[in-house]
């Protein structure tokens, strides 16, 4: 049997045309969010409590390497509890920390560990270990850090942070919530005011969560569209009760399929639909899906609401430069969106697609090619030819190139083909939505 990089036996899975997609769906919690919530409370000298944490391969990825530096996280009674130790409190690790395929647990946690006396070493599968690090390592290394990594600035790296870090300005080349992230937790454990310029405004959930867990922490807006976040360290956080809102990158599978495929209507209750984080759900209502937000609602700081979704005829859109931070992670199933629009779709200024999980790029042109679309790659983005609506080819075995979001995408895209495609592996599906097979066909079979 075929073995995945992680060592497990791949999964491959078939994926064809069937019935309408009905009913109601549960999304797991925020992936973004619940990293930051198990941080900031391991930061917080006290137990707090988290409700709805995702569950994936890469949360507990964070999970892990926090109780490696002496945090306490334990599951009780459907929701967890974090025993947090305090900023710079942080033991040193008795080994190295395993981030699995995670690039947000490795930055956010180097931010973490930059400003604490100790040292960590930083290791993953083996797509981590060809994702750059160098935007969070630079950064990290201007307050003191001292980071020796592996060629190009890839894992394993080992990192010894910096105690008495004095806080600085740090001007973002790139707009990266990631970095940002890593530097404001940085922040919490230097001396002054740790000082975040990001060209354009990407998602704010360290800037909610810290002020609910009682930072001084404040945000602006600058000049020419710049965003200044200003973090005063030394923090003392306080513990408390965290609700983590469903996934919204999770839900756009769902979303999608519903979408595309005729007859379709589902309901995902409690999304998060955070401004900074639903570009998709705007550039699909631009290409005429019938989307809705019901019982819009705050959970715990960050903006939620029922999302009802019903087949909708799509017509082809540019994504304008501006929406592209905030649907980032969601270019994969909005190019097989595109893939079944009306017309041509164009999305360009998408580089860092080539240095995610996979080459997202060339990933999705590759698949979409070999199941009938017309697709135009460059450099930053796709140019697709879309169907009208009708279906696709389909009948070919697609690489999910070790990669969650490109696996969900061809799941998808096989409900509406003529033949079934095959996902050559799901197992990356694991480290963000765990039983997304189960409830995609739970959902046609309704």
């Amino acid at each position: 049997m075929k073995q995945s990089e992680r060592g497990d036996a791949a999964q491959p899975a078939t994926f064809g045309p069937g019935g309408p997609l009905k009913g109601r769906a549960a999304v797991p919690g925020d992936k973004s969010i619940s990293h930051r919530a198990l941080m900031f409370a391991a930061m917080a000298a006290g137990r707090s409590r988290i409700e709805g944490l995702s569950e994936g391969g890469d949360v507990r990825a964070t999970a892990e390497a926090l109780g490696a530096m002496g945090v306490g996280i334990a599951r009780r009674l459907g929701g967890w509890d974090v025993d947090g130790v305090g900023a710079g409190a942080l033991l040193q690790p008795a080994r190295a920390l395993d981030m699995g395929n995670s690039g947000t647990s490795t930055r956010l946690l180097m931010g973490l560990v930059a400003t604490h006396p100790i040292a960590a070493t930083f290791i993953g599968d083996e797509s981590l270990c060809r994702r750059p690090m160098d935007r969070v390592i630079a950064p990290l290394s201007r307050l003191g850090a001292d980071v020796a990594a592996s060629a190009g600035g890839r894992l394993p790296l080992t990192l010894r942070g910096l105690s008495g870090a004095v806080a600085t300005e740090f001007r973002l080349a790139v707009a990266s919530a990631q970095v940002k992230s890593a530097l404001l937790l940085a922040g919490l454990n230097a001396s002054g005011t740790t000082r975040v310029i990001e060209p354009v405004p990407t998602r704010d959930h360290t800037e909610r969560m810290l002020k609910a867990f009682g930072a001084d922490i404040e945000t602006g807006a600058m000049e020419d569209g710049e965003r200044l976040v200003s973090l005063k360290g030394e923090a003392e956080l306080t513990p408390r009760i965290v609700a983590v809102p469903a996934d919204p990158s999770s839900a756009a599978f769902l979303i999608v399929a519903a979408l595309i495929v005729p007859g379709s209507e589902i309901r995902l209750d409690g999304v998060g639909v955070n401004p900074t984080r639903i570009g998709l759900f705007e550039t699909l209502r631009a290409m005429g899906a019938d989307l809705t937000f019901e019982n819009p609602r705050d959970l715990g700081g960050e903006p939620v609401a029922d999302i009802i979704v019903r087949h909708s005829p799509l017509e082809a859109v540019d994504v304008p430069p501006e929406v592209v931070p905030a649907m980032i992670d969601e270019f994969p199933i909005f190019f097989v969106a595109a893939a079944f629009a009306r017309g041509e779709s164009r999305a360009r200024g998408l580089a860092e697609l080539r240095v995610k999980e996979s080459d997202r790029i060339a990933a999705m042109a590759r698949g979409l090619r070999a199941i009938g679309a017309k697709v135009e790659e460059a450099e930053d983005g796709l140019a697709i030819e879309g169907s009208g609506g009708d279906p696709l080819p389909g009948g070919a075995t697609v690489a999910s190139e070790l990669d969650h979001r490109i696996a969900m995408s061809f799941a998808v895209a096989g409900l509406h083909c003529r033949q079934p495609l095959t996902v050559d592996d799901m197992t990356p599906v694991e480290t963000s939505f765990p039983g997304f097979t189960a409830t995609l066909r739970a959902l046609a079979a309704a």
